[in-house]
């Protein structure tokens, strides 16, 4: 058996007999391009050596007309050895090729696995790093918070009894001075009941929101007109909702707070008395004046006054808008009413009816607003469920149960709107 280091031999005339011809390309070309000629040979004794002299005396008689037809077979042998040994040379760079390439993903695969497990590990870490920075923030936080709602606390129980004091001393001035003071200790009342009013706004009129939801029911009566005079303007309810749809609109109101309040929204308003501001409006210069809630707080004399000073200063087609609490509801007249201090007295719709038609506005139409809900009123009895022989009281008993609750609640405000010709 030869070493590793020696050559490997060379093809033999015997690889290329029927049953074990080889395989490799080299030892095919090796005997073409030689033009090597296959032994003569026979196993059958004496006779087998006979028949291959006579072969070989035959064979330079056969080969000679033979030349041609061996010549282009073996220029054919020779072309499909080179095209095999090309397609060999192809599939085996074919191969090289793939191994490189699958040799590059392997390497690129171990480059991912080695990148996703470090990230892993970094994730995993921040993911730590941020779980601990989070809730040593939010302790921290928390303990702000507690810090800052106690001294809020803290600061609203030192107003409140500041503002308590201040309102006992300012008594105390009036009783001393028999209700004369000086002109100090009157603006320090008057900011005094300011304040107190506003508070009574926010416990029971009702949030900002609301009462721009409510006011919306005007908007038809306003589209149009020109400009609007907004009496009493508050905190600019209706005068953020008229901006909002584009209406020229400003407000007047005697309270300070109330003025500063809308401005801050970017309303227009100034601080002045209602009647002055009428009186001081030129002659049928306006398209609307509205006042929501005001006319309960002036006398019976002073609402006629207002209604006139209000005709003067609309221009034909103008409209008066009025909205006060409704006594036609009792639990309104008797018990919601009082709950404003300031308020003198309720004003009955038909009676504001009639006002309007004396000033001279015709077209006047009443709005009932804001119903109570059904979990307020009067229940009603099913009379599904019911005998037959005890669904006619219970429709009686219904009857009345209508009738009471449309006396007792109803209907918690009524605005009242006219037209001037």
């Amino acid at each position: 058996m030869p070493s590793p280091e020696s050559p490997e031999p060379g093809p033999q005339i015997e690889d290329f007999f029927v049953g074990r011809a080889t395989r490799r390309l080299p030892d095919w070309r090796w005997l073409w391009e030689g033009d090597r000629s296959f032994p003569l040979r026979s196993h059958r004794g004496w006779v087998g050596k006979l028949v291959v002299r006579l072969k070989r005396w035959l064979r330079p008689f056969v080969k000679a007309p033979l030349n041609d037809l061996w010549d282009r077979q073996r220029s054919f042998n020779l072309v499909l050895l080179l095209h095999l040994e090309e397609l060999h040379s192809a599939i085996a760079t074919q191969q090289r090729v793939g191994d490189d390439l699958h040799r590059d993903l392997r390497e690129v695969r171990d480059d991912l696995l080695r990148d996703v497990r470090n990230n892993h590990r970094r994730l995993t870490h921040l993911e730590a790093f941020k779980r601990e920075g989070f809730e040593d923030v939010m302790r921290h936080t928390d303990a702000l918070f507690a810090l800052v709602d106690q001294k809020m606390d803290r600061y609203r129980r030192d107003t409140r009894q500041l503002g308590d004091r201040l309102g006992g001393l300012l008594a105390r001035v009036e009783t001393v001075t028999g209700g004369e003071s000086s002109s100090e200790a009157e603006a320090l009342a008057h900011a005094w009941s300011e304040q107190g009013y506003l508070d009574l706004e926010e416990r029971f009129r009702g949030t900002a929101e609301e009462i721009a939801e409510r006011v919306g029911s005007y908007l038809p009566y306003l589209t149009g007109r020109g400009e609007i005079l907004d009496l009493g303007c508050g905190r600019g309810e209706m005068l953020a909702v008229l901006r909002d749809h584009d209406l020229a609109a400003r407000g007047v109101d005697s309270s300070g707070e109330m003025v500063r309040r809308c401005r801050a929204q970017g309303l227009e308003a100034e601080e002045g008395d209602l009647f002055e501001a009428l009186a001081a409006t030129p002659e049928a210069s306006l398209g609307a004046i509205v006042s929501l809630h005001v006319i309960e707080h002036l006398p019976a004399t002073a609402i006629g006054r207002l209604v006139r000073l209000a005709w003067l200063a609309l221009k034909p087609g103008g409209v008066l808008i009025l909205e006060t609490p409704s006594p036609l509801s009792l639990t309104v007249a008797a018990r919601n009413f009082w709950l404003d201090p300031t308020h003198c007295r309720p004003v009955h719709p038909e009676t504001l009816e009639l006002t309007f038609e004396a000033a001279g506005f015709n077209a006047v139409e009443r709005l009932d607003l804001r119903p109570f809900s059904a979990d307020e009123r009067l229940p009603e009895i099913g009379t599904v469920e019911l005998p037959e022989e005890l669904q006619g009281l219970a429709y009686q008993i219904n009857r009345l149960r209508d009738r009471l609750d449309g006396l007792l609640f109803g209907y918690q405000d009524y605005g009242v709107v006219g037209t001037k010709p």
